[in-house]
């Protein structure tokens, strides 16, 4: 095969698997290359993330992980959830719990729910329609609740951060599960029903939907809002988007934003207007954050590849799509400005893989955060565990979170859900016993970095269906955690939001128990004095 059959070949696969799926979180970016043999394993593994001393426990030194674990709810063509558009609110109730349930039993500490997959919402807006993957409608009428109080409340009930995951320029989905680029089909208070002159089509034919054009300041500041009134409204701990911007190419066509060039360009190359107009929201986004809720942290999950060495000396070492080039963002410099709190790159290849070699574009992104404020997460590619060639290895994944632990890696997100409850070959299994085993607290914010509050107080104790359960004084508490010594050091062994039970779901014999109180920042209390758990 030629080189040039061999890159028609790759943009027709490209093509056909992003518009199929046309999900939110970049699954098929790997579909770009055909996989090759894979390379040699870690030569050793690292300990987990480097844990936090907050003190002594009766005597004991206590220590928690300090790490972001979490996964991706995919609300679009109702990949994971909810099962299917149109149920009543008991059943997406029940269904979001048992998310939740998956979530606790592989020790996540956060969850990122789609509440905007396509210029639509999962709450009660201003601004845009309700979703039809909740309501199974299209006409914008109100399931007659509010499923993102709900979720958000369930969510600290369990201890978990809630991320409220944003597509921004997603107008639309193709037809026929969604509108594609039919207006006459779009909610009547659909805003690009009522601003035609913000929206644009693309692709041409069936798999074609309508953006928000990024080119418009009007149109970027009111996808703005309409993201922020979520944060006006719920108590959410994270604003995050994925890889989706810009579209991603299709051959043949280009994005047909000339007017808005025209109008805007101010002699720019169109290239480096698009990069400006994605920068921009960015940058507008953090701002206007922090002055809502500076405690709200804003995180991104890109494609994983910045720039090709050979494109740039200071990109990584492989040869696939550009982010820089294809989507125009610029993802090195969101880092290098501090615009974000946290990047997670979608790095969705194998450890050995020829044109992405996770092991080589894994130190690039540690690399690029490192001496910034920018935490370093890594999006997991659960989803394609039990492929052909190296993603048949059950081993993938946690060969692959070995290294993440060897470059000082804050934390994972996994693609998607379902694959996580899934466990497809026995790979979660996998790697949560070698990484998950126990509970770990989210990574402190750097840039809000404070006194912790005032030490808690257990006051009581009792059994209750095979669990401790504990009374405590938590006057300045945004969240609790609980360790637990049975004379060797003190381990984490739950965490919760105020107001939760605070409770050892797994009680040890002769345990004494201590509790910390933390901000909304993760800056965490000293522990409270030692409370011997009560005599079976």
């Amino acid at each position: 095969m030629t080189s040039a059959q061999r890159l028609r070949l790759g943009l027709l696969l490209a093509a056909v698997l992003i518009a199929a799926l046309a999900i939110g979180a970049g699954l098929v970016r790997a579909a770009f290359y055909q996989e090759t043999a894979a390379g040699a394993p870690p030569a050793a593994r690292h300990p987990v993330v480097a844990a936090g001393a907050v003190g002594q426990c009766a005597g004991q030194p206590a220590r928690a992980a300090r790490e972001l674990r979490g996964m991706w709810l995919t609300t679009v063509y109702n990949l994971d959830f909810p099962s299917r558009p149109g149920l009543g609110q008991a059943q997406v109730e029940a269904e979001y719990r048992r998310w939740l349930d998956v979530a606790v039993a592989q020790h996540h500490n956060a969850i990122f729910v789609h509440v905007r997959p396509s210029g639509d919402a999962f709450w009660p807006s201003d601004y845009a329609p309700w979703s039809n993957w909740l309501t199974g409608r299209f006409d914008g009428r109100s399931p007659g609740w509010d499923p993102m109080a709900f979720m958000v409340a369930e969510a600290h009930a369990r201890g978990l951060e809630f991320h409220a995951w944003f597509n921004p320029y997603r107008g639309t989905q193709p037809a026929p599960s969604g509108t594609g680029t039919d207006a006459a089909k779009l909610a009547p208070n659909h805003p690009l029903r009522r601003h035609p002159q913000w929206r644009i089509a693309y692709p041409t034919g069936s798999k074609g939907r309508f953006y928000f054009d990024p080119g418009i300041p009007e149109a970027r500041r009111f996808v703005e809002d309409a993201m922020l009134e979520a944060v006006r409204k719920y108590d959410v701990d994270g604003v995050h988007f994925d890889d989706f911007f810009y579209p991603y190419p299709e051959e043949g066509q280009d994005f047909p934003d000339s007017a808005s060039f025209a109008r805007y360009g101010a002699g720019r190359s169109k290239a480096d207007w698009r990069r400006e107009n994605v920068n921009t929201l960015i940058r507008e986004m953090q701002e206007r954050l922090r002055q809502l809720k500076p405690w709200v942290r804003f995180g991104i999950s890109p494609f994983g590849i910045w720039r090709n060495r050979s494109s740039d000396a200071g990109g990584s070492a492989t040869s696939g799509l550009e982010s820089y080039s294809a989507i125009y963002a610029d993802t090195r410099r969101w880092v290098r400005e501090g615009w974000l709190d946290y990047i997670v790159p979608q790095l969705y290849w194998t450890i050995g893989f020829g044109k992405a070699d996770y092991a080589k574009v894994l130190p690039w992104w540690a690399q690029t955060v490192k001496g910034t404020d920018v935490q370093l997460y890594i999006g997991m590619a659960d989803y394609r565990v039990g492929e052909k060639g190296d993603w048949s290895d059950p081993a993938q994944l946690d060969r692959q979170m070995a290294l993440n632990d060897r470059y000082g890696v804050q934390g994972e997100i996994h693609f998607s859900a379902a694959q996580v409850r899934d466990d497809k070959l026995g790979a979660v299994t996998r790697y949560r016993r070698a990484h998950y085993a126990s509970p770990a607290l989210p990574p402190r914010s750097a840039r809000l970095t404070a006194r912790g509050p005032a030490a808690p107080r257990l006051t009581a104790a009792r059994g209750r269906d095979g669990r401790l359960v504990f009374d405590a004084d938590t006057p300045d508490a945004t969240n609790w955690a609980l360790y637990r010594t049975t004379g060797g050091p003190a381990t984490l062994v739950a965490t919760g939001r105020a107001g939760a039970e605070i409770a050892d779901p797994k009680p040890a014999a002769n345990a004494t128990y201590c509790l910390s109180a933390l901000d909304r920042s993760g800056n965490e209390s000293p522990l409270s004095p030692g409370y011997p758990a009560p005599a079976a």
